[in-house]
């Protein structure tokens, strides 16, 4: 059985919110991706009840589209703690990937019902178990603790989000 790389990390040690690079690979073509990590809570103490993490993902999509433009996807965690998302290239680190992603929270919290996509029978394959308000108040939670670029050693990461 092939080892899986989160399933080596030791998520007592880490401290969230963070961003780290969770894999690198290269494709039989040449094809760079890159794979981050994007916790938003601390793993084995809290997680996002599934509501506000669902519409959390489909905001996330969609906003941090606007911001990146070599987004593959944006997957969330099984165990509720965050979001995996990947990236063509090599281009973007961890702090950037951290100023982006705190854009994209603070897009959440800015928004109506009216933003967010994919919230009916034919669009999701859980239209039911959507959250606004639970989004919103995990995206300033977030925000209030902010971003480490350093799953292990609070560096948090500066963003103005008038650039």
């Amino acid at each position: 059985m092939a080892q899986v790389e989160s399933f080596t990390l030791n998520h007592d040690a880490v401290k969230a919110p963070y961003v780290r690079v969770a894999a690198k690979d290269v494709g039989p073509k040449g094809d760079k991706i890159t794979k981050f990590d994007i916790r938003l809570c601390q793993p084995n103490q809290e997680a996002i009840p599934t509501d506000a993490l669902h519409t959390l993902e489909h905001m996330g999509a969609a906003y941090i589209r606007d911001y990146l433009d070599n987004v593959i996807d944006l997957s969330p965690m099984g165990c509720r703690t965050g979001f995996y998302v990947s990236v063509w290239g090599e281009d973007v680190d961890t702090a950037q990937m951290a100023i982006v992603y705190s854009k994209v929270l603070n897009d959440i919290i800015n928004s109506s019902w009216d933003d967010v996509q994919g919230t009916d029978r034919q669009s999701c394959g859980n239209y039911r178990d959507h959250s606004l308000e639970g989004a919103q108040e995990w995206a300033q939670k977030i925000l209030d603790r902010g971003f480490s670029s350093d799953p292990f050693e609070r560096k948090l990461v500066t963003v103005d989000f008038d650039r």
